[in-house]
């Protein structure tokens, strides 16, 4: 099963109804004041969850009214994020994917948070993207392969989630590495901007999680 968060974080509308046009999922999770571009486009969620402290409040109540949507409401003081909330909640329903839109935006300790998150989804071994018009983000380890025909923008960042991502082998990229360490302070210019030149590119991880993020301007 493929689930949809809608957060609410900054959302390019053209960029997002593109995207679902071309996707489907059989769960959306509303979230907070993601709610807006849900109703706004006509778009049913099948859940709705948050502290609403950002949420228009005649929306809240429209959705609160429907029989069909479970909504979920949350203290404002409490020890999870709404998105974190979000990715439980889709990971109780099963989801084998999950997708959040709105988790980006001019609030870096948000999209930190965000990121965080999805290691709930990591840890169960479901694929879990954060995406907006620029950037896909994911959590890796172990091998990933990135065909350059579908890569999502034209460059390729690693950013170590763990202390340490050791073992670290990159082929088929413009800067490759064979057995590298990553740590988390004094490493970031082996990982950022970097750009694939071959049909596909593969990164090796012996031990350690990657934020992954392709990215275009």
């Amino acid at each position: 099963m493929r689930t949809l968060i809608v957060s609410g974080g900054r959302i390019d509308r053209d960029f997002a109804l593109s995207f679902l046009k071309q996707q489907s999922f059989e769960r959306i999770i509303g979230v907070d004041n993601g709610l807006r571009f849900l109703f706004d486009n006509r778009i049913e969620p099948t859940h709705v969850v948050g502290d609403f402290d950002t949420a228009a409040p005649e929306l809240v109540d429209y959705y609160r009214c429907r029989k069909d949507i479970e909504v979920r409401t949350f203290n404002p003081v409490k020890d999870s994020t709404d998105t974190q909330i979000a990715i439980e909640l889709a990971l109780d329903l099963g989801s084998a994917e999950i997708a959040i839109l709105g988790g980006t935006g001019s609030r870096i300790d948000h999209v930190l948070g965000n990121i965080q998150s999805m290691m709930l989804a990591k840890k169960k071994g479901v694929l879990c993207e954060l995406l907006d018009e620029k950037n896909r983000i994911r959590l890796i380890d172990g091998e990933t392969v990135i065909l350059k025909e579908e890569q999502y923008g034209d460059y390729v960042s690693l950013i170590p989630l763990t202390t340490e991502v050791t073992g670290v082998d990159l082929i088929g990229f413009k800067y490759p590495l064979t057995d590298h360490t990553f740590t988390s302070t004094g490493s970031a210019g082996f990982g950022v901007s970097n750009e694939i030149v071959e049909e596909k590119a593969l990164i090796r991880i012996k031990s350690g999680i990657f934020i992954l993020i392709e990215a275009r301007d």
